[in-house]
C-alpha cells in the first residue's frame, strides 16, 4: 500500500481524509501539527504528502522548503484555503508538485493522488529505457538518467515537476504543446481551469534556465495555443 502522510490542523478534513484515502488501498498518516508533521516527513519515507498551507507551529510553505533543501523529493499537493493566484504561486515555488484550493471534492483529490502515482510509475518505467541517455542543447544538457540539468556545466535545481516538464519539451523540439496536454501528460490528469499551474511551472523552469526571461532561448511560448521548445539548437 502507498504510504501518504497528511499533515492537516483540521480534523473534520483529516479524518475525512483518512476514511477516503483508506478506502482507495491507501495507507495514511494523519498529523494536525506543523512541526511535528515535518519532524515525521524529514525522517520517515511517505510515497506523497499531502500538506495544508495554513498551519500552527510551521507552515506548509516552510515545511515544503525545508524537506526541498533535504533533498527529499517526495511529492507533495498542498492544500490552501486561499484562493489568491500569489499564495498558489508561492506554494508551486517552495516546491510543491500541486495544489488545491479548499473546498475541494473529494473525487477531485483522490483522482489527483493516484495520477501522482501513475507519473511515478511511469517514470520508473522511462528511465529503464533511458539509460545512459543524455539530450544536449547549446549549454543546456540534461541527464536523463541521473536526472540532472546543467547549463554550462552548472548544476540547475529543478523540482520533480519542473525537471519533467523540461524533459517532455526538450525530447520533442519545435513541437507544441497545449496547456491542456502538458497538465494531462506531466501531471497525469484532465481537469478544465488550471491552466495557471502550467503557466507557473513554465516561469520559474524558465527563471532558472533561461539567461534572458523577455527573450528565452530554449523554451517558446507558441502564442494563443501553449508552448514549444525551441528546434533551432545543435
Amino acid at each position: 500500500m502507498k504510504k501518504v502522510l497528511v499533515i492537516e490542523d483540521d480534523h473534520n478534513i483529516g479524518e475525512l481524509l483518512n476514511i477516503h484515502l483508506n478506502d482507495n488501498f491507501f495507507h495514511p498518516t494523519i498529523i494536525n501539527n506543523g512541526y511535528e508533521g515535518f519532524k515525521i516527513a524529514s525522517t520517515e519515507n511517505f510515497d506523497l504528502i499531502i500538506l495544508d498551507l495554513m498551519l500552527p507551529d510551521m507552515n506548509g510553505l516552510e515545511i515544503c522548503r525545508q524537506l526541498r533543501s533535504m533533498k527529499k523529493f517526495t511529492p507533495i499537493l498542498m492544500l490552501t484555503a486561499k484562493s489568491e493566484e500569489i499564495d498558489k504561486v508561492l506554494g508551486l515555488e517552495s516546491g510543491a508538485d500541486d495544489y488545491l484550493t479548499k473546498p475541494f471534492s473529494i473525487r477531485e483529490l483522490i483522482a489527483r493522488v493516484k495520477a501522482i502515482f501513475r507519473r511515478i510509475e511511469s517514470l520508473n518505467d522511462q528511465s529503464g529505457r533511458d539509460e545512459d541517455q543524455q539530450l544536449q542543447f547549446s549549454n543546456l544538457s540534461i541527464d536523463l538518467t541521473k536526472r540532472t540539468v546543467t547549463i554550462s556545466e552548472q548544476r540547475v535545481e529543478l523540482t520533480p515537476k519542473e525537471f519533467e516538464l523540461l524533459v517532455l519539451l526538450a525530447k520533442n523540439p519545435g513541437r507544441t504543446y497545449s496547456r491542456a496536454s502538458i497538465l494531462n501528460k506531466v501531471w497525469g490528469y484532465e481537469f478544465s481551469g488550471y491552466d495557471h499551474t502550467v503557466n507557473s511551472h513554465i516561469n520559474r523552469l524558465r527563471a532558472k534556465i533561461e539567461s534572458d526571461l523577455s527573450n528565452p532561448k530554449f523554451v517558446l511560448t507558441s502564442w494563443g495555443v501553449g508552448y514549444r521548445f525551441t528546434d533551432d539548437l545543435n
